[in-house]
């Protein structure tokens, strides 16, 4: 298990879980002050759930599908555990720090190209 591999899926994971997040009305409601287009809710979910695959299929392809899928989910459950303590005591900063997660999840993975 590399590091650059661990942060990649990790950061990826919760950008992807934000995104999803933000499709919902309610959380979305709290974040941006505004309730969502169905244009909006729509992206957001194709983003959401394209980058948890993207997510599996770099660990997959990473780690090897032997060990990969069991990377992947801790690496997402640790991505939703830092999002709800997020959302629970500074929901004004899941934005922020989703795109923070996405800049270093393209950091990590031009890193792991480069290596």
């Amino acid at each position: 298990m590399t590091p650059s591999i661990l942060m990649l899926n990790l950061s990826l994971g919760f950008a992807a879980l934000s995104a999803l997040c933000l499709s919902l009305n309610r959380h979305h409601g709290e974040i941006v002050r505004a309730n969502p287009s169905r244009r909006r809710v729509l992206l957001l979910r194709a983003v959401g759930w394209a980058g948890i695959g993207l997510s599996l299929l770099v660990a997959g392809e990473a780690e090897r599908w032997g060990f990969g899928p069991v990377q992947w989910i801790g690496t997402l459950t640790g991505a939703g555990l830092g999002l709800v303590l997020l959302l629970s005591y500074r929901p004004r900063l899941v934005g922020w720090a989703a795109a923070a997660a996405l800049g270093l999840a393209t950091t990590a993975g031009v890193l792991q190209r480069l290596a």
